[in-house]
């Protein structure tokens, strides 16, 4: 019966000249491979080993079911979108978060002001966009999370882990962020806001934030900053001795963070692709809003110009760089799993190209808003104060900028200071709820996939967002903030540079610029330009590279404002680097051992080619890639290019010219 199937298998082979025979020839296999199997015959041509299926064929109630047919691909009835919109707008809640508003704006200012412009934006068309749309492309042509995704390239297998560590780094602390703004929205429905109060312990240096400028006012340190150092951090001078215990208020705010973060994600894209539209857009109208009343205060002309005056020097300035690709990395989610998760969820012929273009546009466009607006109500606090300088009155940047500056400049709001306040806080928990949700996402798919034969997507998003809680009270500790700035260079920049380096290496390198490039062009039906084949095989790497070693090179010991951190703390963070990088050899390790194969040559060939199971999960499409992918590689082996006349191919899309 088997030599009869062979047959016949051949006789359509010969017949396979265009898409409608492959896919009769999928229904003709599906058949017969039903016949044989169930005599206990395996035609090792098509049906993959046991040990290749590994944790595949599982079942949840809440995510699907998945088996794997005979041609490697996968019937799956993983949950999807409900429409192409709420992607879109989960996307765009991700990465328009608190970087737009507490981060970007001090970092232009900190690196030439309006100069700023010109390389971030520069670094956003070759680096982030980019960046971007590759990781889009690849959820959603696999239909898999960022750790399975690498059997495209199974030794690489580490990355998806790394980024998972830096991932768990980053939601910690953004919960932290969230609980800090959640602590001053419920301050702000107080009658007198209480960051503009100068305590009897804080006097004679203290002034109070909403009298700042007035004649007669004493002291030289505002209620804000008092208020945000003493009496909600109740920080440490340093960490020498510990970080302390957990601040009671500041833990129920952390467990109202984690709460909303459960609350929105506890049914997987069912539960947050319905919020998403709230989350997406409810900021955009607090934003716009604020900046209609920052335009229209005193001195808010000259704050704008000074916050996109250029400093023309500073293009030329190493650093200025280092900091548009760390800007633009921090701002969009790239390279840490996140867009991976949400695109996975699409179906196979959404417009993805369209959609990455959207986000990263509304990114820059929302980060230019909170600039405009948050350097508008900071020239009018210069005016109010007499300062020609505006540089004098932003303070500190990050979390500072956030709780300082902001409720100094909210302070000094005639009529109502109450309702801006809340607003503005209000935008900001939004703001990071929706970015909270998509990174803690990621994390939870991963192990949902992995267990989703024993437990529940809800059952795992609460016992991760305990977790999160858990390691969250570390940061509302009098030197939490102490903690929050190593992990956010160790973990959140620095791991994240290295894993954005080996995802491209992975991507275009071993699996091949020119694979991916077809696989793209079969799933959207649009032809790669040369413009983002140049980007991901030359200039994306060499420039992350860049980024990569200069913040090596240049690194200087960790401080947290102008308090230097322990050796203690600087080898934790060192620790923490080390431990996602090795994730990379380690996990390569375990491929090799799995895919022992002959020599060890050969063992390394097969670990780092892509595996039978990547490519689309529905059998009718792969069957279809399948043969889409036979006919490209004949038409390349029959021109027997060599190695270096390949590469130039690929990067310039002749194989493709003209098809």
């Amino acid at each position: 019966m088997e030599d009869v199937y062979i047959k016949m298998q051949n006789t359509f082979v010969k017949m396979q000249d265009n898409v409608y025979y492959s896919r009769a020839m999928w229904s003709f296999d599906v058949i017969m491979e039903s016949i044989l199997y169930s005599k206990g015959h395996v035609n090792e041509a098509y049906v993959a080993t046991e040990s290749e299926k590994g944790g595949e064929a599982e079942k949840t109630a809440e995510n699907g079911s998945i088996k794997e047919n005979a041609e490697g691909g996968e019937v799956d009835d993983r949950p999807t979108w409900s429409n192409g919109m709420e992607f879109l707008m989960s996307c765009i809640s991700m990465s328009v978060g608190l970087g737009n508003i507490w981060r970007f704006p001090f970092t232009a200012y900190e690196n030439g002001g309006g100069a700023f412009l010109i390389p971030y934006i520069i670094v956003l068309f070759i680096v982030g966009k980019p960046m971007y749309f590759m990781e889009m492309v690849l959820g959603q042509f696999s239909s898999r999370n960022n750790v399975r995704v690498w059997v495209v390239t199974p030794a690489m297998k580490g990355i998806g882990f790394g980024q998972l560590l830096a991932t768990a780094c980053i939601v910690s602390y953004y919960a932290s962020l969230m609980a800090l703004t959640l602590f001053y929205l419920i301050q702000s429905f107080k009658p007198v806001l209480p960051w503009t109060v100068c305590l009897e312990e804080w006097k004679p240096e203290c002034y109070s934030a909403s009298e700042a400028g007035q004649e007669g006012v004493e002291g030289n340190v505002s209620s804000s900053e008092l208020y945000f150092l003493k009496e909600v951090l109740r920080e440490y001078d340093d960490i020498d001795n510990g970080i302390g215990v957990p601040d009671w208020r500041l833990t129920l705010c952390l467990f109202g963070a984690w709460v909303g973060i459960f609350l929105v994600m506890v049914r997987g894209v069912k539960s947050s692709g319905k919020a998403a539209y709230f989350l997406a857009l409810f900021p955009y109208v607090i934003m716009i809003v604020l900046l209609v009343r920052a335009a229209t205060l005193e001195g808010a002309v000259d704050g704008i110009l000074f916050f996109i005056s250029p400093e023309w020097s500073e293009l030329l300035n190493p650093k200025v760089w280092y900091a548009a690709v760390t800007q633009a990395f921090f701002s969009l989610s790239v390279c840490i799993g996140a867009i991976i998760m949400f695109s996975s969820y699409n179906q196979f012929t959404h417009n993805v190209y369209r959609d990455s273009m959207i986000v990263t546009t509304m990114d820059t466009f929302t980060s230019l808003l909170a600039g405009f607006t948050i350097f508008g109500i900071l020239g009018n606090l210069a005016h109010e104060k007499g300062e020609k300088d505006i540089g004098k009155v932003i303070g500190a940047g990050g979390t500072g900028l956030a709780f300082i500056s902001y409720p100094d400049a909210i302070a000094k709001f005639e009529g109502a200071p109450q309702v801006f306040s809340v607003l503005f806080f209000l935008m900001l928990f939004v703001l990071g709820l929706g970015s909270a949700v998509s990174l803690q996402s990621a994390i939870v798919t991963v192990l949902a996939d992995h267990y989703r034969k024993t437990m529940r997507y809800w059952q795992v998003s609460l016992i991760a967002c305990t977790a999160g809680f858990l390691i969250g009270l570390i940061y509302v500790t009098p030197g939490g903030q102490f903690i929050l700035t190593l992990v956010d260079k160790f973990g959140g920049t620095f791991l994240i540079l290295g894993m954005a380096i080996a995802e491209i290496a992975g991507i275009f390198w071993f699996y091949g610029l020119e694979d991916f490039c077809e696989d793209l062009e079969f799933m959207t039906g649009r032809k790669i330009s040369v413009y983002w084949r140049w980007c991901w095989g030359v200039i994306t790497p060499l420039m992350m590279w860049f980024v990569f070693l200069y913040g090596f090179i240049n690194d200087e010991p960790l401080k947290y404002g102008s308090k230097e951190m322990p050796v203690s703390a600087h080898a934790s963070g060192w620790t923490l680097l080390v431990i996602g990088l090795l994730q990379i050899p380690i996990w390569a390790f375990v491929s090799f051992v799995r895919n022992k194969e002959g020599t060890w040559l050969q063992t390394v060939r097969k670990c780092f080619r892509s595996s039978p199971k990547w490519g689309p999960k529905d059998p009718k499409i792969r069957q279809e890639w399948v043969t889409f992918k036979e006919e490209l590689r004949k038409e390349r082996d029959s021109l027997g290019y060599g190695r270096l006349r390949h590469i130039l191919s690929s990067l310039n899309g002749s194989y493709r010219r003209g098809k």
